[in-house]
């Protein structure tokens, strides 16, 4: 593959909107990217998209696909890049196929990861009961009692999601009282079918082949749960471990200026991956644009 003008690493809403911009500057670029669509997928319903009253993730994310399909450039989806490397000028990103794609400028837009209970348990059980999206998999537990763990917004719209189809869910908070958004909280509280337990924390989750239930500690008093699902909402670290030599903040998070721009010239980070402060999908988009607009100034330059 001949070099690139632009290598985009994530299809987010940030490297989507990215791409979209470059391309229309006439630039060379390419994308890799895990999925298309990131996190934006995983939300069930968004209201708060300029242009959208309401739209689902899924269907956002078609419409991103649909847009990015109106231009000609390279999409490397089911990929990962494993280590960005300097190359005189240059960058060169190794893949987790094998191959190498070298770039003159590299847009980083890889957003965030899913942080994990890390108790007895959670390793043998993921993906037998264990879950990290319920907007991919929510629908399996239709008629199963199921726990979400977290208190924020992630974990408020997966119990909305689950009160619609179990019979039973818990939502495990390890704070005092719910931080996510007051309109999803009082629409939480408004299913008989969900217990809210604050100040809890699960210590384990055990089963036989599949999830059978959780142990959790609610103010200071252990109960045993048994579910069949659990959906953990309690956070995400930003995907950032293949770059070492951009500054990053005290949680891996890329440092850029208002510009986009690294601590690397010719590196541009956007969305999530970003010390930017607020993580939204316009937010991330807008991000997007800036990043690419200033990797086409730089090229103009150097």
């Amino acid at each position: 593959m001949a070099i690139k003008d632009i290598l985009i690493i994530g299809a987010g809403p940030a490297g989507i909107t990215s791409a979209v911009y470059a391309a229309r500057k006439g630039l060379s670029i390419c994308i890799v990217s895990k999925d298309i669509g990131g996190q934006a997928a995983w939300s069930s319903n968004i209201e708060n998209y300029t242009g959208y009253q309401f739209i689902t993730g899924p269907d956002l994310v078609q419409k991103f696909r649909n847009h990015l399909e109106q231009y000609k450039f390279d999409i490397l989806e089911g990929v990962e890049v494993v280590k960005v490397e300097k190359k005189e000028k240059d960058f060169k990103a190794l893949l987790s196929t094998g191959e190498i794609i070298e770039a003159k400028t590299i847009i980083v837009a890889s957003g965030k990861k899913p942080k994990t209970l890390n108790v007895p348990g959670e390793k043998e059980f993921t993906g037998k009961g264990i879950a990290y999206c319920a907007t991919c998999d929510a629908p399996v537990f239709s008629g199963k009692t199921t726990a979400v763990a977290g208190g924020g917004n992630s974990a408020l719209d997966a119990a909305l999601q689950l009160a619609k189809i179990s019979p039973k869910v818990y939502l495990i908070n390890i704070a005092d009282k719910l931080t996510g958004d007051t309109v999803m909280a009082e629409k939480i509280k408004q299913f008989s079918n969900v217990e809210i337990l604050n100040d809890a924390k699960i210590t384990e989750v055990f089963g036989d082949k599949f999830l059978k239930g959780l142990k959790v500690v609610v103010a200071g008093k252990e109960r045993v749960l048994e579910v069949e699902g659990i959906f953990v909402e309690i956070g995400l670290v930003p995907n950032s471990n293949f770059i070492d030599y951009v500054d990053k903040n005290e949680i891996g998070e890329i440092n850029i200026n208002c510009g986009s721009e690294t601590s690397c010239p010719g590196i541009f980070a956007a969305g999530d991956v970003t010390s930017i402060p607020d993580k939204q999908i316009i937010i991330a988009a807008g991000e997007g644009s800036k990043a690419a607009l200033a990797a086409y100034r730089y090229l103009t330059i150097h």
